[in-house]
Protein backbone atom coordinates (compact mmCIF):
# COMPACT_ATOMS: atom_id res chain seq x y z
CA UNK A 1 0.00 0.00 0.00
CA UNK A 2 1.57 3.38 -0.45
CA UNK A 3 2.47 5.21 2.35
CA UNK A 4 0.16 8.10 1.28
CA UNK A 5 -2.73 5.97 2.09
CA UNK A 6 -1.39 4.52 5.12
CA UNK A 7 -0.92 8.00 6.56
CA UNK A 8 -4.39 9.21 5.64
CA UNK A 9 -6.06 5.42 7.09
CA UNK A 10 -3.64 6.48 10.01
CA UNK A 11 -5.18 9.94 10.36
CA UNK A 12 -9.19 8.62 10.07
CA UNK A 13 -10.64 8.13 13.33
CA UNK A 14 -13.78 6.81 11.54
CA UNK A 15 -11.51 3.53 9.63
CA UNK A 16 -10.81 0.51 11.48
CA UNK A 17 -8.03 -1.36 9.95
CA UNK A 18 -8.11 -4.58 11.29
CA UNK A 19 -5.27 -7.20 10.09
CA UNK A 20 -4.81 -10.89 10.11
CA UNK A 21 -8.78 -11.58 10.01
CA UNK A 22 -11.38 -13.08 7.77
CA UNK A 23 -14.92 -11.79 7.22
CA UNK A 24 -17.12 -14.58 8.21
CA UNK A 25 -20.29 -12.98 8.05
CA UNK A 26 -22.23 -10.03 6.83
CA UNK A 27 -25.34 -8.11 8.56
CA UNK A 28 -27.62 -5.95 7.47
CA UNK A 29 -31.53 -5.19 6.21
CA UNK A 30 -30.64 -3.77 2.44
CA UNK A 31 -27.37 -2.16 3.22
CA UNK A 32 -23.95 -3.27 5.28
CA UNK A 33 -24.71 -2.63 9.02
CA UNK A 34 -22.43 -4.99 10.80
CA UNK A 35 -19.64 -7.46 9.84
CA UNK A 36 -18.24 -10.55 11.63
CA UNK A 37 -14.67 -11.14 11.70
CA UNK A 38 -12.70 -14.03 12.67
CA UNK A 39 -9.11 -13.60 14.33
CA UNK A 40 -6.31 -15.64 12.73
CA UNK A 41 -4.21 -16.02 15.46
CA UNK A 42 -6.79 -16.59 18.13
CA UNK A 43 -9.82 -17.73 16.16
CA UNK A 44 -11.98 -15.89 18.45
CA UNK A 45 -14.84 -13.86 16.40
CA UNK A 46 -15.76 -10.30 17.05
CA UNK A 47 -19.02 -8.76 15.27
CA UNK A 48 -18.37 -4.86 14.35
CA UNK A 49 -20.68 -2.33 13.56
CA UNK A 50 -19.94 -1.16 9.97
CA UNK A 51 -21.32 0.57 6.90
CA UNK A 52 -18.58 0.12 4.49
CA UNK A 53 -15.87 -2.87 3.97
CA UNK A 54 -12.64 -2.13 2.14
CA UNK A 55 -10.59 -5.53 1.30
CA UNK A 56 -6.58 -5.68 1.16
CA UNK A 57 -5.26 -8.68 0.13
CA UNK A 58 -1.74 -7.37 -0.42
CA UNK A 59 0.63 -6.45 -3.46
CA UNK A 60 2.86 -9.62 -3.26
CA UNK A 61 2.33 -11.28 -6.98
CA UNK A 62 3.21 -14.96 -5.77
CA UNK A 63 4.85 -15.82 -8.93
CA UNK A 64 7.92 -18.28 -8.02
CA UNK A 65 6.25 -20.57 -9.72
CA UNK A 66 7.01 -18.87 -12.63
CA UNK A 67 10.37 -17.81 -12.26
CA UNK A 68 11.94 -20.48 -14.55
CA UNK A 69 9.30 -19.62 -17.49
CA UNK A 70 8.01 -15.88 -17.60
CA UNK A 71 10.34 -12.82 -16.88
CA UNK A 72 9.91 -10.92 -13.49
CA UNK A 73 10.63 -7.91 -12.51
CA UNK A 74 12.85 -7.57 -9.37
CA UNK A 75 9.91 -8.19 -7.15
CA UNK A 76 8.58 -11.03 -8.99
CA UNK A 77 5.55 -8.86 -11.22
CA UNK A 78 5.51 -10.32 -14.72
CA UNK A 79 7.56 -8.55 -17.31
CA UNK A 80 4.91 -8.02 -20.24
CA UNK A 81 4.66 -6.15 -23.68
CA UNK A 82 7.04 -3.19 -24.51
CA UNK A 83 8.77 -3.61 -20.63
CA UNK A 84 10.10 -7.05 -22.25
CA UNK A 85 12.44 -4.88 -24.76
CA UNK A 86 13.38 -2.28 -22.37
CA UNK A 87 16.45 -3.75 -21.23
CA UNK A 88 17.78 -6.30 -23.03
CA UNK A 89 20.79 -7.10 -20.64
CA UNK A 90 18.61 -7.90 -17.79
CA UNK A 91 15.92 -9.18 -19.69
CA UNK A 92 17.17 -10.97 -22.86
CA UNK A 93 13.80 -13.19 -23.06
CA UNK A 94 11.75 -12.42 -26.06
CA UNK A 95 12.49 -14.63 -28.86
CA UNK A 96 10.67 -13.54 -31.65
CA UNK A 97 11.19 -10.86 -34.10
CA UNK A 98 8.30 -9.28 -33.76
CA UNK A 99 7.52 -7.61 -30.81
CA UNK A 100 5.34 -9.13 -27.89
CA UNK A 101 1.95 -7.86 -27.87
CA UNK A 102 0.46 -5.34 -25.06
CA UNK A 103 -0.35 -8.32 -22.18
CA UNK A 104 2.29 -10.84 -23.79
CA UNK A 105 4.81 -12.32 -21.45
CA UNK A 106 7.83 -13.56 -22.64
CA UNK A 107 6.57 -16.90 -23.23
CA UNK A 108 4.95 -15.91 -26.92
CA UNK A 109 0.88 -16.85 -26.52
CA UNK A 110 1.28 -16.22 -22.72
CA UNK A 111 -0.75 -13.02 -21.88
CA UNK A 112 -0.72 -11.80 -18.18
CA UNK A 113 -3.38 -9.00 -16.91
CA UNK A 114 -3.88 -7.35 -13.68
CA UNK A 115 -2.01 -6.91 -10.61
CA UNK A 116 0.71 -9.39 -11.23
CA UNK A 117 1.52 -7.43 -14.36
CA UNK A 118 4.93 -5.05 -13.90
CA UNK A 119 3.34 -2.05 -13.85
CA UNK A 120 -0.17 -2.73 -13.51
CA UNK A 121 -2.31 0.35 -11.98
CA UNK A 122 -3.36 -1.91 -9.14
CA UNK A 123 -7.32 -1.52 -9.28
CA UNK A 124 -9.91 -4.06 -9.99
CA UNK A 125 -11.75 -1.91 -12.77
CA UNK A 126 -8.42 -1.88 -14.89
CA UNK A 127 -7.62 -5.71 -14.06
CA UNK A 128 -11.47 -6.57 -15.67
CA UNK A 129 -10.13 -4.27 -18.46
CA UNK A 130 -6.67 -5.78 -18.91
CA UNK A 131 -8.71 -9.51 -18.89
CA UNK A 132 -10.96 -8.15 -21.63
CA UNK A 133 -7.47 -6.92 -23.63
CA UNK A 134 -5.91 -10.07 -22.97
CA UNK A 135 -8.71 -12.44 -24.48
CA UNK A 136 -8.80 -10.46 -27.81
CA UNK A 137 -4.90 -10.46 -28.21
CA UNK A 138 -5.26 -14.29 -27.39
CA UNK A 139 -7.16 -14.56 -30.48
CA UNK A 140 -4.75 -12.12 -32.23
CA UNK A 141 -2.30 -14.31 -31.60
CA UNK A 142 -4.36 -17.05 -32.45
CA UNK A 143 -4.91 -15.48 -36.01
CA UNK A 144 -1.31 -14.43 -36.54
CA UNK A 145 0.18 -18.35 -35.60
CA UNK A 146 -2.41 -20.40 -37.08
CA UNK A 147 -2.13 -21.50 -40.45
CA UNK A 148 -4.22 -20.44 -43.40
CA UNK A 149 -5.65 -23.85 -45.53
CA UNK A 150 -6.03 -22.95 -49.28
Amino acid sequence: MSPYLIEELERASSISVCLRTEVTAVHGAGRLEALTIQHNSTGLTTTLPTAALFILIGAQPHTDWLAVTIEQDEHGFLLTGRDLLRDRSSHPAWPLDRPPLLLETSQPGVFAAGDVRHGSIKRVASAVGEGAVAVQLVHQYLDDTTPTIR
